[in-house]
């Protein structure tokens, strides 16, 4: 059931009448959403209702028997299996066929040659999504950042939520089950705020990262051999577009449905390419990822203690390479990782050497003989924001080549060709350039933006809302491409 849909639209007009109906009624309302999450979970497979129905029962049994244990270490070994137990069906699902296959390539490579067990594994939507917040759950339960639920419903539907169950975000438990304990509220602002997050989440994937990808960024990536270097330039912008405008989307979506249900997720993307910064880039790119890696892998490779040197920076690289397999079994997913992970730790080492630098002006600008211009000082702030900036940003595009690459050999190929400087522009339209470019120019709008039109909407007229609502629904649908794409985020 995919979201831009007539039949997404019916299903939450109906999960939404009854919801309201039940408002005053918290078990039942909870029966509901948590029946309308399974629904929207069995359209895609009802055989998968199962793995998320035993992700749920075991997180539960875990967080229970956490609350009941006193003793340290036990605690430690109930959370250490409860995370080995996740990671397990994680592992199994999405990582068989490409350890197996790693490890084939491996034996022949010596000279040894076996016959492997090759099973047919489908995929599970969002298992990644949902093995994720049973992990955090557990953990939190064990760190004291949330307390075990005793009411199994409460836990099903922190788990199994539909508008964020296939593809995030990826809520907390502490931030999800306290709203649980609290009477729905709906103002006028939030529903309005919610309705606009709609409207942009359907535009970015419906119009802009559609059109992107049929029109410039499949044809080029099926055979970059074939396409000139300039589309090929211009794809591998317009792909970092398309992934942001595809993910961002499904999460203004997912944040707005959820708002108008009455829960309040975070924001998941905070204008990520107007970033001066790879550090800046990834606190405001899948903010709910970043952080659950911060919080959950990135913290415990660090330990109790605060790590500088060579081990901060190990540690920020395996980071990056486990979040780069996460996105999928592939090793290009891995390289891609390995790529920002080492922007990162290289820009902190740069951002270090500088400051040092830094340091020794200021203490030669307090020299009374030397004078530095407000001026030149504005100028050197202005152009270090600026190189920031373009350097990240193209760190990460051309990161993503890898990312979208299904092998090795298409990337390579696709970098060959790139840099070989021939041919002329033949798919990247005028119109796609505006896409691309337009995409990147808003976000260096105010973060607030969306919030502060909900404001000045908020004394509107209901039916001059609707009409606004429903006529930029039908705007999108008119200009937007036939046919809804899965979203990127679906195979992760």
């Amino acid at each position: 059931m995919l979201f831009p849909t007539l039949t997404f639209a019916l299903f939450f007009i109906a999960v939404f009448t009854l919801a309201w109906i039940l408002q005053p009624h918290a078990e039942p309302r909870k029966m509901l959403l948590l029946a309308a999450s399974y629904l929207f979970y069995g359209w895609w497979d009802w055989r998968f209702m199962a793995l998320l129905a035993g992700s749920s029962v075991a997180n539960y049994l875990g967080g229970l028997l956490l609350g009941r244990t006193k003793e340290d270490r036990s605690r430690r070994w109930i959370v250490a299996a409860m995370v080995a137990a996740n990671l397990a069906v994680l592992g199994f699902f999405k990582y068989y066929g490409f350890f197996l296959d790693s490890l084939t390539d491996l034996l022949l490579k010596f000279g040894l040659q076996r016959d492997m067990p090759f099973l047919e594994i489908i995929l599970p939507i969002g298992i990644s999504f949902f093995t994720f917040q049973g992990i955090s759950y557990v953990v939190d339960v064990y760190r004291g950042h949330v307390k075990p639920v005793s009411s199994p419903i409460d836990l099903f539907l922190y788990i199994s939520f539909f508008p964020q169950l296939v593809a995030g975000p990826i809520v907390r438990g502490s931030d999800f089950l306290p709203q649980l304990s609290k009477p729905p509220q709906l103002t006028r602002v939030v529903a309005i705020y919610g309705f606009i997050l709609i409207l942009a989440g359907m535009l970015k994937k419906t119009v802009v990262a559609h059109y992107l990808a049929v029109d410039l960024v499949d044809p080029v990536f099926v055979d970059p051999t074939s396409a000139s270097s300039a589309d090929l330039v211009g794809a591998h912008y317009a792909y970092a577009i398309q992934v942001y405008c595809d993910f961002s989307g499904y999460s203004d979506i997912a944040i707005g449905v959820a708002a108008l249900l009455g829960f309040r997720f975070r924001k998941n993307f905070d204008r990520p390419f107007a970033a001066t910064s790879m550090q800046q880039l990834w606190q405001r790119w899948h903010i709910s990822l970043s952080t659950w890696l911060r919080d959950y892998l990135y913290r415990a490779l660090r330990g109790k203690k605060r790590e500088a040197g060579w081990r901060m920076h190990r540690n920020i690289l395996l980071t990056m390479l486990l979040g780069g397999l996460w996105h999928g079994a592939s090793w290009t997913f891995v390289i891609w990782g390995a790529i920002l992970g080492a922007a990162l730790v290289i820009e902190r080492v740069v951002k270090g050497r500088y400051h040092e630098w830094r340091g020794q002006i200021s203490a030669r600008k307090s020299a009374p003989d030397v004078h530095v211009s407000s001026r030149a000082t504005q100028f050197g702030l202005i152009a270090s924001a600026f190189v920031g900036w373009f350097m990240t940003f193209h760190v990460f595009t051309l990161a993503a080549i890898f990312f979208r690459s299904p092998d090795l050999e298409v990337a390579t190929s696709y970098f060959e060709q790139m840099f070989s400087w021939t041919g002329s522009v033949h798919l990247f339209s005028p119109f796609l350039l505006i896409l691309t470019a337009g995409s990147v120019a808003v976000q260096f709008l105010p973060g607030n933006t969306l919030e502060k039109t909900a404001e000045k909407l908020r004394n509107m007229p209901a039916s001059i809302l609707g009409l606004l609502f429903g006529g930029g629904l039908v705007l999108i649908e008119f200009i937007g491409p036939e046919g809804v794409a899965p979203f990127v985020y679906f195979q992760f």
